[in-house]
């Protein structure tokens, strides 16, 4: 039944796909016939990465300096992580924090019956604005600001229905005279009309299992969560507030294992719904593609869609990890099944080939993922990482992974497709400003940010055959295909019908332009593969394998 319901999916929408590039030619020749010809400029060079993990700070010009450069290389959304929120002791209060000489989570909570209690710490000031029982109090101590929240163990009011209580010792922002992280990239992004997605606190992993959450204090953690909303609804209510960050990682995975995490996402997603109804959430859970222990298509489809469902009324961006930075996925078409995996994956999986390491490429993945996100209310974006597995000839500085090639990442884009509403990397900090073997990547980027990406392709019975993808204009197309009589043939021709607009209005990511390669009457034959190559107008080829089948 699950491959059955795969095939007529895809079926159902590789059909609504041709029809829509059909009504679409349709709708540009009637315009053409109306209005005379139209000739589309080539839209100026823009990285199709639209978007970075970063590292935020609590200064101004450090952030405007960071999301300058990223803009300038086509980015317009940044994304930062949470803070984890501690089960403590009254010892782990950190002994700043006292009012009248008295521990101030004690203090704070003396007249109340304490659960637990709970430590927490970003670069936000928090402070008075954050306040919402009259429990709750901040401090300095040492020069060292403080806010102590006493949240009620059961219930939503300020009064506990059990008469139980847990207290949240938040340290805030230590520099002089800053209003901490989330203040600071809320405004430099709206400043640079840029969008911000905030991480949400993050509950400890278990001690037993530590790629699951610990959910033994959840209404601590709701009710803390409901607090930094509504914090952040005061401070940082500004355009460039795109939403939050959900950063608890789990993988697109259907088995229930991971349910607790599912949990945690309707929590967020329920209070970001309630109190920023204009914003939205994102969740960015990752591939796992290995033939050891990894997930099959059908698992990834089906994982989507469980996440998805966790939205309710919550805008939610599900931004899949596209898994090569880890070599825990390949980026490999079909008929390089029985190619050798390259030196960085071939670290992590050993020496092989694609077909032989991995299920399937990560656009079978993503096509998936697709399938299951349709009808959730959710969005797909893609993660593609930005870094390789390490080995001696990439080093990145001190990172954990090392430098990855522009043509790798090229490669990376390839393999998404047309699937994602948008790509986003991870990670700006380290991995896309470190100099090793290479120089960083963010330079690379554009040093050729002319290079053409071919994302998909459709060849039509008439000869024609649609490319999608970034910088195609102006130039020409080279095509190898076989006919259906088992014909080969490979032919270049100019690259017409150049549309910047394809994405847009397709309804897909707005960064995807297309041309026509006409070929003339011919055929291809069933199942066979066609091979794609571009040169633009600036006379810069594709340098990254591009294949489809028929």
């Amino acid at each position: 039944m699950a491959k059955f319901r795969s095939q007529t999916l895809t079926f159902y929408n590789d059909s609504l796909r041709h029809l829509a590039v059909i009504l679409l030619m349709a709708f540009v020749l009637v315009a053409g016939a109306l209005n005379g010809p139209t000739a589309h400029a080539a839209v100026p060079p823009v990285y199709p990465i639209s978007g970075f993990f970063i590292f935020g700070s609590s200064s101004d010009a450090v952030n405007l300096q960071k999301l300058s450069d990223i803009k300038a290389v086509g980015g317009d959304t940044v994304v930062t992580f949470g803070s984890r929120i501690k089960p403590a002791t009254l010892a782990d209060i950190p002994t700043d924090c006292k009012v009248n000489g008295t521990n101030c989570a004690q203090a704070a909570a003396a007249d109340v019956k304490v659960n637990r209690y709970f430590t927490y710490s970003d670069n936000s000031l928090w402070g008075a604005p954050s306040h919402v029982c009259p429990r709750d109090i901040s401090l300095t101590g040492n020069g060292k600001p403080f806010t102590v929240f006493v949240l009620p163990n059961q219930g939503s009011s300020c009064t506990s229905s059990n008469g139980l209580y847990d207290v949240v010792v938040v340290s805030g922002a230590t520099a002089s005279g800053t209003a901490g992280v989330n203040v600071s990239l809320a405004k430099t992004a709206t400043s640079l009309g840029m969008k911000y997605y905030a991480g949400l606190p993050i509950p400890v992993a278990r001690t037993d299992y530590a790629y699951l959450p610990d959910v033994s204090y959840l209404p601590a953690f709701t009710q803390f969560t409901d607090r930094f909303l509504r914090y952040q609804a005061k401070v940082i209510n500004v355009s460039g507030l795109g939403g939050f960050y959900l950063s608890y990682e789990m993988p697109v995975t259907s088995g229930t294992t991971f349910d607790p995490i599912l949990n945690l996402y309707r929590i967020e997603n329920q209070a970001i719904a309630r109190i920023h109804p204009d914003r939205g959430g994102l969740v960015s859970p990752y591939l796992d593609g290995r033939k050891s222990g990894g997930l099959t298509t059908t698992q990834v489809r089906d994982g989507a869609e469980k996440i998805g469902l966790t939205a309710g009324n919550n805008d939610l961006v599900i931004a899949i990890q596209d898994g090569m930075g880890t070599g825990k996925s390949g980026a490999f078409f079909g008929n390089e099944a029985s190619s050798p995996v390259d030196v960085y994956n071939a670290s992590i999986v050993g020496s092989g080939t694609w077909g032989s390491k991995y299920q399937a490429p990560v656009r079978d993945y993503f096509a998936a993922a697709a399938e299951g996100v349709d009808g959730t209310g959710a969005t797909l974006w893609a993660n593609l990482e930005g870094m390789a597995p390490a080995t001696s000839q990439n080093p990145c500085d001190t990172n954990l992974r090392g430098q990855t090639t522009k043509s790798r990442v090229d490669r990376q884009l390839q393999q998404l497709g047309n699937a994602p509403r948008k790509v986003i990397s991870f990670m700006w900090d380290g991995y896309y400003t470190c100099t090793g073997t290479w120089s960083p990547l963010a330079e690379r980027f554009k040093a050729s940010n002319m290079t053409p990406v071919i994302t998909d392709s459709i060849f039509y019975g008439n000869g024609d055959v649609l490319v999608t993808g970034q910088n195609l204009s102006g130039g020409t197309v080279t095509v190898k295909w076989t006919d259906v009589n088992g014909r080969t043939y490979e032919k270049t021709v100019t690259a017409s019908d150049y549309n910047p607009g394809y994405g847009s209005q397709l309804g897909i990511n707005p960064r995807l332009e297309s041309v026509t390669a006409k070929l003339g009457p011919t055929s291809l034959g069933v199942g066979k593969y066609v091979m794609i190559d571009v040169v633009n107008g600036s006379g810069v080829r594709n340098d990254a394998f591009y294949s489809d089948r028929g």
